[in-house]
């Protein structure tokens, strides 16, 4: 069995405003994700911090609407990083008019996240536990800070019949 490649200081993806997306080693293992802006501090989004951001995003362009597009994602995604999927969110995102920028950054972010979770010996449940979230804030309209914590101290049964019960 081939073994994935090792992630660290591997770009994701850059972004018009001259940010970027890399993985690198975090806490756990080399597949954190970490933001980088112009003149600001590289950062490691956060479940909580995107989540409420496609919240709020929600109110404009209806949370319908963007998990529709977030299962597009999530259906194309392996362990692997692609780039047509990349591009794909590119183009997704050039739909949402002035928010197309911060569309593109947070479906990269939550797609690069998935990808990790593919690849995570012990995840589970790999990808379908960000689709969980996504629902909980998107269609559930639970608070983010609810969604991003749910998953913590859970045994992976639990989670597996919370997914099933949405039909993933």
């Amino acid at each position: 069995m081939n073994s994935p490649p090792n992630p660290c200081n591997r770009l994701i993806k850059s972004f018009s405003d001259g940010s970027h997306l890399e993985y690198d080693r975090g806490s756990f293992d080399e597949w954190c994700i970490y933001l980088t802006r112009p003149h600001r501090k590289r950062v490691a989004p956060k479940d909580i911090q995107y989540f409420k951001r496609f919240q709020q995003l929600a109110v404009k362009h209806t949370a319908p609407r963007i998990y529709a597009n977030f299962v597009k994602i999530y259906e194309q995604t392996t362990a692997r990083l692609d780039q047509k999927i990349l591009s794909a969110i590119t183009r997704l995102s050039s739909k949402y008019g002035a928010d197309a920028l911060v569309m593109d950054l947070l479906f990269t972010i939550v797609y690069a996240g998935m990808v990790a979770e593919e690849n995570k010996s012990k995840a589970i449940l790999k990808k379908r536990i960000k689709r969980l979230g996504m629902h909980q804030v998107l269609i559930e309209q639970a608070t983010p800070t609810f969604a991003a914590n749910f998953s913590k101290g859970q045994p992976w049964q639990v989670l597996d019949r919370e997914c099933r019960k949405r039909g993933f």
